[in-house]
């Protein structure tokens, strides 16, 4: 339609309103969004699991970082994994991989997940699980003022300490995270 607003690739940041303690001050890396539902990655909640002993469960070694953590993606099948990371040229004709925004990309296939266990860059993050809605949620969501969309960012995603991405995506869009009270429908 003219003039709509494209989700995905862009963020979806949570609003005071949505209590939903997956989703409370969450911020959502979304990748795809149509008329068959959504699928995004929340990427401001670390896990306390460290991605050394995930890998080791499924005989992967990882060679970064030892205390490097694996992060909830989402409450949605939190047994699958993607990996968010900056590009890597080894990565380019692999199956699995997509590009997401500038030096963004995507991949979910285990030969990616093997190379970048064994090389890994500086810009990496495992996320367990994912979010999801069913078609015609995500609008109700938005409609009702539980979200706010903004453009996707690998900075935000990578040099921003976790407990500051919500605030920080916020006055990129120029509100201030402290003026915001919980309410519903528009004001």
């Amino acid at each position: 339609m003219p003039g709509e607003i494209s989700l995905a690739p862009g963020l979806l940041i949570a609003m005071p309103q949505l209590q939903d303690p997956n989703f409370r001050k969450a911020v959502v890396l979304m990748l795809e969004h149509d008329e068959r539902g959504s699928f995004g990655l929340v990427i401001n909640r670390p896990s306390e699991a460290r991605l050394s002993d995930l890998l080791d469960g499924i005989e992967i070694e990882w060679k970064g970082p030892i205390n490097e953590a694996a992060w909830r993606g989402g409450p949605v099948q939190p047994e699958t994994g993607w990996i968010l990371h900056e590009s890597i040229p080894e990565l380019a004709d692999v199956d699995g991989t997509l590009q997401v925004a500038d030096d963004l990309f995507l991949s979910s296939a285990p030969s990616a997940l093997r190379l970048l266990a064994e090389r890994p860059p500086r810009h990496l993050r495992f996320m367990l699980g994912y979010a999801g809605w069913g078609p015609g949620q995500l609008e109700e969501e938005l409609t009702a003022g539980a979200w706010v969309n903004a453009e996707a960012s690998a900075e935000l995603l990578f040099d921003t300490p976790s407990s500051s991405v919500w605030d920080e995506s916020l006055r990129r869009m120029g509100i201030d995270p402290s003026a915001l009270v919980p309410a519903a429908g528009v004001h």
